[in-house]
């Protein structure tokens, strides 16, 4: 009897918390707390100055950093995002993608129009002072950082995720572009 008087008080308040729970995840939405994203203000190829605002509009955005003078990833990256663009056909067109500069010594927006005209032209180079690509670096907490090669020259260490956000600039997911483009094409229709 003295046991049956607990179970009742219980069973209400597990259902009590569960109905809060719903109609918080209703009324707040998913839970955003990943801290990827964030403001940034940078220059284009065109020598425009773009803010994170470029991300708050229809469709979805991919957001990769790297540099001009990469030799493999980096290059190898924006060909895998302008296939993903011929897979998507019209659809493209509700995405976007920015290519963040991680050396913004060498990499002018003059450079950064020459470098990406091979690839898809709806790709966006950005660039700025140092300090503006690390705070833009840092809001995605990305890394990156000088390597010194023979000579006075260098490369770059860098965080090498295609970040995916939404039309309100929020993070997704790490976007996987090692498949067919195909099937990345697929999987990012759900977001334009």
């Amino acid at each position: 009897m003295r046991s049956s008087r607990l179970v009742l008080p219980l069973v209400l308040f597990v259902f009590s918390a569960l109905a809060l729970g719903l109609v918080l995840f209703v009324v707040l939405g998913r839970p955003q707390g990943s801290g990827i994203g964030g403001p940034f203000t940078l220059t284009n190829q065109a020598g425009q100055k773009v803010t994170e605002r470029v991300l708050e509009s229809p469709g979805a955005t991919l957001v990769f950093f790297g540099f001009t003078h990469c030799p493999d990833v980096c290059p190898t990256t924006l060909y895998e995002v302008t296939q993903l663009y011929q897979a998507l056909g019209p659809k493209g067109d509700r995405l976007r993608t920015l290519f963040i500069t991680v050396d913004p010594e060498r990499d002018t927006p003059e450079l950064l129009r020459d470098y990406i005209s091979s690839f898809d032209p709806r790709i966006v180079g950005l660039t700025g002072s140092p300090e503006q690509t690390a705070a833009a670096l840092k809001a995605y907490r990305g890394y990156a950082r000088k390597v010194p090669l023979e000579g006075n020259n260098y490369t770059m260490d860098h965080t090498a995720l295609v970040y995916l956000m939404d039309s309100k600039g929020r993070f997704i997911e790490s976007f996987n572009l090692k498949r067919p483009p195909e099937q990345a094409a697929k999987e990012l229709q759900n977001y334009l």
